[in-house]
């Protein structure tokens, strides 16, 4: 990242060597905190030079005006202009989103080869193949838009809660070999699944306290396999009828699921809300 804020905890503008080296390592520590303080600093810096405009625009007396309160002024207009930044819905906000654009398009994102054949060379993918949240979206965006075509279920919401069911990717259900199960979003194998199963032990919530179990998982051949099971059996199942009349918000969607019975977890709706924003968030960064 190239722009590297300070956290100062008085509210000050970076401006000397040592602050540059902090704001260096902010960003190194905690990227989307960087942007973040980075886009208010940006604004602040905009709401200085404009106060200090209107301020030069205004006749002066003279009678009053000396070195001492030219230093006064430029003190009030600098704490006004730190004050007025990173206000909700302001300047910084849109900063924020340009500058995180710009930081994926930088950091996390290279064109796939032509012969690479992994579909669409219009899409890109993470350096690390299929590492983190960019490469987890751009893996099953495909599959699941198709999905989302069948059953009208938001490709958005689906592959959040894939992502929440697996963190990313990174706690896929395995089989006993060791390999894949392709079950992104833990649908167990109950007494009328005919297909194959990995056991495994996972957590469940029982009276609202969090147990280790040993569960019986639907296997699959392949991840659309997955999410179109997962579609079928939000759409076909009289127990998750009120499900697709509440894609209007994350949230609602996350807590009709969760009042449906899909999963124990007593905070499963607002954990399962945040990832599909942060999945809205990255297919708007690579789309962008």
């Amino acid at each position: 990242m190239s722009l590297s804020p300070l956290v100062n905890k008085n509210n000050a503008l970076a401006a000397d060597a040592r602050s540059l080296d902090a704001l260096k390592a902010q960003a190194n520590k905690d990227g989307a905190g960087a942007i973040k303080e980075a886009a208010k600093q940006l604004e602040s810096l905009f709401m200085r030079e404009l106060i200090k405009s209107m301020r030069d625009a205004t006749v002066k007396s003279g009678m009053f005006e000396s070195p001492q309160t030219e230093i006064s002024s430029d003190l009030l207009d600098q704490q006004l202009s730190v004050s007025m930044s990173g206000l909700p819905g302001g300047l910084s906000a849109a900063i924020e989103r340009q500058l995180s654009r710009q930081t994926v398009a930088m950091d996390n994102t290279r064109v796939l080869p032509a012969d690479s054949g992994a579909g669409k060379l219009s899409r890109t993918a993470p350096a690390s193949a299929g590492g983190g949240k960019h490469g987890f979206v751009q893996q099953h965006q495909d599959a699941a838009e198709r999905i989302e075509q069948q059953s009208g279920i938001p490709a958005s919401y689906m592959i959040g809660q894939a992502a929440h069911e697996t963190g990313w990717g990174k706690r896929e259900i395995k089989n006993a070999d060791g390999s894949t199960s392709f079950n992104l979003f833990g649908i167990k194998a109950g007494a009328g699944w005919t297909g194959k199963v990995a056991e495994v032990t996972t957590t469940e919530y029982v009276n609202g306290e969090a147990r280790k179990v040993k569960a019986r998982f639907r296997a699959y051949d392949s991840y659309e396999d997955s999410f179109r099971d997962y579609a079928k059996l939000i759409t076909d199942s009289p127990r998750y009828e009120k499900v697709l009349s509440k894609t209007a918000s994350p949230l609602a969607f996350a807590t009709e699921l969760k009042r449906a019975g899909y999963a124990t977890d007593p905070d499963y709706a607002g954990k399962l809300s945040r990832v599909i924003n942060s999945t809205l968030q990255v297919q708007r960064a690579l789309n962008a």
